[in-house]
């Protein structure tokens, strides 16, 4: 079962001249830097101003916002599917699982941006979404392990852990740096609750195409306002 769409996409192939591509590695910087603090309803020109650039040499690099998300946030998505593989590595399934829960949960934790990036997909990203895929494939074997192991829940779906990263980015936007670690203790009432044997039933799980009808609409409201250009 696939959660997540494969469309196409794609950055352009030729090279950039020496201050072209220099003025990108500055965008991406400090897009970083922006979306890491603020999320990705962060805007544009926000970027722009702590890159030291017009917002119209922003738009000739990245005419989307999606371009330049999936610029800023290709190494995290790496280290997400990363996290998966070692999760399969590890000989214990329940350890490996809830491992695997709680460093993405800390990735979350530690860049705003990324928190929303793994509630939200990207249609025209393809190379993200195919990581994404990567990952998602991964965590369903994970769970399978678990279960088959007796330790999880055996009504847990793999749309529980699009769940748990909904749950993690809300605490993580919703405390910030008022309470830096509320999001440990809300991870951790989670993973107590996952653990066989359940304790009663839960309520049915969403189904795929509707989660990811509501990541599709998170993106699209966080790229819902576009900024006009104005002249450098």
């Amino acid at each position: 079962m696939n959660l997540h769409a494969r469309p196409g996409d794609d950055p352009a192939t030729h090279p950039l001249r020496s201050d072209a591509e220099r003025n990108r590695v500055r965008i991406v910087a400090a897009a970083r830097t922006v979306f890491g603090r603020d999320g990705l309803n962060a805007s544009m020109t926000s970027v722009a101003r702590e890159a030291g650039v017009g917002i119209a040499t922003l738009f000739r690099r990245f005419p989307t916002k999606e371009e330049l998300v999936a610029a800023v946030f290709a190494d995290r998505m790496d280290a997400y599917v990363d996290a998966v593989g070692i999760a399969l590595d590890d000989p214990d399934p329940w350890h490996g699982l809830a491992g695997f829960i709680e460093t993405v949960c800390a990735m979350q934790a530690a860049d705003s941006g990324f928190a929303d990036v793994l509630t939200m997909t990207f249609p025209t990203a393809k190379a993200l979404e195919e990581r994404r895929n990567e990952a998602y494939e991964g965590a369903v074997q994970l769970i399978g392990r678990a279960k088959a192991a007796g330790r999880l829940r055996e009504d847990f779906t793999p749309e529980d852990l699009v769940l748990v990263h909904m749950a993690n980015a809300g605490v993580v936007n919703a405390t910030g740096d008022a309470a830096p670690d509320a999001w440990r203790r809300v991870v951790a009432l989670m993973l107590q609750s996952f653990e066989a044997p359940a304790r009663g039933p839960l309520p049915d799980s969403p189904e795929p195409r509707a989660l990811y009808k509501a990541m599709l609409r998170a993106s699209q409201a966080c790229s819902a306002s576009p900024e006009p250009a104005r002249k450098d």
